[in-house]
């Protein structure tokens, strides 16, 4: 029998997938050179408001992994080839995809007659023209140790266990403020100290640090905290509640003050760059940001309105939508790129953000409904049975508001990568 679905993942999940989308439309027409000065401020303050989506993704990865894993020791080969077909598959399927779309537009490509293998095995390891794909390496690598990752958090459990000074409560909360200072460390060093390195070194070690956001080292604390709430649920929901207040407070503050930095760091053009993920004070606002819209979430987990169902929609198809929205908005771009824009950057980038939405959840709904559909949007047909006995899934009870019958977990968080 399988655990009930957890319907606020799937809604956070759907809030994920749109920040991320937004950020991408962003990128698209920040940094043309005819952008008026309101709009690209604008376009910054819609900017910071998304900067959750990433690790969100990451942050629901763990917490699905260690959910369905908590209690039980995963079957390594069946865990990977699962994964592998979930995941990888369609990453390499939609990477020769837009290696194709990008160099069928290209006169070069069709004048040189060759077929360019080693950029496409180039783009395998370090996605370019799918410049979102990389992530899906990066969150794979998460899957490939999760076994480690699970006895580790085991371990941990046992030990914290035993603890007579404190709590259960108390040390797990410890835990993660002490896991939180050092991996703030970590974006410290990552965004300040490394600045130089690049240059100085040689490779692999350059190499390593140019790509070092490519490895799951750098995103490490999101999914440990999918564990902490996993392993807690209810624990969870809790303090998510009532450290709200405190979390709206702390991200208005954080709002302003990476505001103010980008503004302050760029010159006519705006570099988004200033904010990126590894950074203490975008680590900050993420984190503020994430838990509040849980706490909201938690909130309205009882009411079912629309909103919620549309989000709860949204997210079971957003892995697709996620793969394919990046050639949407190449498609969009074709049309305007060779337009002047000046004063209107702001309603077209709302614009292309609502057309890049609906294409792409069409598309991936499409999709799930082929055969074949988990290899190309890591959704599995879900298949009707012809019986009027019900299935097991189907009759088990609803036991909190919140709570739905299993579904199928095929699709796993995903995210997305900065602006580069």
């Amino acid at each position: 029998m399988s655990k009930p679905r957890i319907e606020e993942w799937t809604q956070l999940r759907g809030m994920a997938f749109l920040a991320i989308v937004m950020q991408h439309n962003i990128a698209e027409y920040i940094y043309r050179a005819d952008i008026a000065q309101p709009d690209s401020i604008m376009l910054t303050m819609i900017y910071h408001l998304t900067r959750f989506g990433t690790p969100t993704f990451v942050f629901l990865a763990g917490v699905l992994l260690f959910y369905h894993h908590s209690h039980k020791k995963p079957d390594y080969p069946h865990f990977i080839r699962k994964r592998f077909g979930d995941i990888y598959v369609p990453f390499v399927l939609w990477t020769l995809i837009y290696w194709l779309a990008v160099r069928i537009f290209t006169p070069e490509f069709w004048q040189s007659g060759t077929f360019d293998v080693r950029s496409l095995i180039r783009e395998l390891f370090l996605p370019q023209t799918g410049y979102h794909l990389w992530f899906v390496l990066m969150v794979f690598q998460f899957y490939v140790l999760f076994p480690l990752f699970l006895r580790a958090a085991q371990f941990v459990q046992r030990k914290l266990g035993k603890m007579t000074k404190l709590t259960g409560t108390q040390s797990v909360i410890a835990l993660v403020l002490i896991a939180a200072a050092l991996y703030t460390m970590l974006m410290k060093w990552s965004y300040y100290d490394t600045a130089g390195w690049t240059v100085a070194l040689s490779p692999p070690w350059s190499t390593l640090l140019e790509y070092r956001s490519y490895s799951w080292v750098m995103y490490w604390f999101y999914f440990l905290l999918g564990a902490v709430c996993a392993w807690g649920i209810e624990h969870w929901r809790h303090w998510m509640v009532r450290a709200l207040p405190w979390l709206i407070c702390l991200f208005i503050g954080m709002y302003i003050w990476l505001g103010y930095d980008v503004l302050k760091g760029s010159g006519d053009i705006v570099n988004l760059n200033i904010s990126t993920y590894l950074k203490p004070t975008t680590f900050i606002i993420i984190m503020a940001q994430m838990l509040m819209l849980y706490g909201f979430l938690v909130l309205l987990r009882s009411k079912n309105t629309r909103f919620q169902q549309l989000f709860t929609w949204i997210g079971r198809y957003s892995f697709g939508g996620y793969l394919v929205h990046a050639l949407i908005i190449y498609c969009i771009a074709y049309v305007t790129r060779p337009l002047l824009l000046t004063g209107w950057h702001l309603p077209v980038t709302l614009l292309s953000f609502l057309v890049t939405v609906s294409i792409s959840l069409a598309i991936s709904w499409g999709l799930s409904k082929l055969p074949g559909s988990r290899f190309t949007v890591g959704l599995q047909r879900r298949k009707r049975s012809n019986s009027p006995i019900r299935s097991t899934d189907e009759s088990l009870p609803r036991q909190k508001a919140g709570y739905s019958t299993s579904l199928s977990t095929k699709q796993q968080a995903l995210a997305e990568p900065d602006v580069h």
